[in-house]
């Protein structure tokens, strides 16, 4: 086999999945990342900014539909 074909040769897998953090302040703004499901079985919570109601408010994660 020719050494630049190992380059080229397919990955397994990845662990992650996209998410889509939701606002709590209901203005239906979403964040979107990604998050290993082996690593952190817990859904994520973070206080981000909001820029609808400019506020930091707190994010509750999703599925992407």
């Amino acid at each position: 086999m020719h050494p630049s074909a190992v380059l080229h040769m397919a990955r397994g897998k990845g662990k992650t999945v996209p998410i889509k953090l939701l606002s709590s302040a209901g203005t239906g703004f979403f964040y979107t990342t990604r998050r290993n499901v082996s690593r952190t079985p817990e859904k994520f919570k973070f206080v981000k900014f909001d820029p609808i109601v400019r506020r930091r408010v707190l994010f509750t994660e999703h599925k992407i539909k």
